[in-house]
């Protein structure tokens, strides 16, 4: 047995753990799991991704030491209201890395929406949600997958990565899932299935840095620059553009300098 597979971390209570040396995705297993009548909560946790996967079907680099980890949620909500996690899970990881700093360098964590966490200008952690379920039914399931780069990063994207390891902070994917696990129920219970979702939305704007800077945003083969103006009340980003202000429901945000 390895190193990994004796290492299991605590969760809050109702919380289940499917703990995997190898997997092509965390968030591909738990849809799995969901297509065969998984409620849920559980987090499926892997050492390893083989076909590891970020937003719009890009490749998230899966290097051993890092974190992947994926839960699955049954929700009392339609997926419009569903799709407020995308914010909240950008809070979740936001505090998750809060807590595993422990020093000065917290002040340098930043939100890019709508849940990429920025370390010093430099991507530390991503996540990636995929709801399941009709848009007309009252209740929806939920993917949550993180990605944090805990030991290593990868090098030359677009939008430069770093690792806590970096930083010369050595945790383990165990000790971060089990802080992960803890900020997750609790952000879980404050959103309530979006019943504060503007208290949400205010949480997840005091994170993100003031209005004003500089943003290009791609969606699709387009780019629009302008400046970040905040939110819309359902939690879309708003772009000041020479002309006008632009609401953004999707697409990917990289800062100018």
């Amino acid at each position: 047995m390895n190193k990994f597979a004796r290492t299991t971390p605590k969760l809050p209570a109702g919380y289940r753990l499917v703990q995997l040396d190898t997997v092509d995705s965390t968030n591909a297993e738990a849809k799995r799991r969901a297509d065969m009548g998984e409620p849920g909560p559980l987090w499926i946790w892997s050492a390893r991704q083989s076909k590891g996967r970020g937003r719009a079907g890009r490749e998230w680099t899966s290097q051993v030491g890092n974190l992947f980890a994926s839960l699955l949620v049954r929700l009392n909500c339609p997926l419009q209201t569903a799709s407020q996690l995308a914010l909240v899970a950008g809070i979740i990881t936001f505090e998750t890395i809060s807590k595993l700093i422990a020093y000065e360098g917290r002040s340098k964590l930043l939100l890019k929406w709508p849940n990429d966490v920025l370390l010093d200008e430099e991507k530390i952690a991503g996540m990636l949600l995929e709801n399941m379920g009709a848009p007309n039914d009252k209740r929806s399931s939920v993917v949550i997958g993180t990605g944090i780069n805990l030991a290593n990063h990868p090098e030359d994207l677009p939008q430069p990565a770093v690792s806590l390891e970096a930083y010369g902070l050595t945790i383990t994917p165990a000790k971060a899932l089990e802080v992960l696990a803890a900020s997750t129920h609790e952000w879980l219970e404050r959103w309530d299935e979006g019943a504060t979702f503007p208290s949400i939305r205010r949480a997840w704007l005091d994170r993100a840095g003031p209005t004003g800077r500089k943003l290009v945003v791609q969606i699709g083969a387009d780019e629009i620059e302008g400046t970040y103006a905040g939110l819309d009340p359902e939690g879309a980003l708003r772009l000041k553009t020479d002309s006008g202000t632009r609401t953004v429901m999707a697409g990917d945000v990289f800062f100018m300098n």
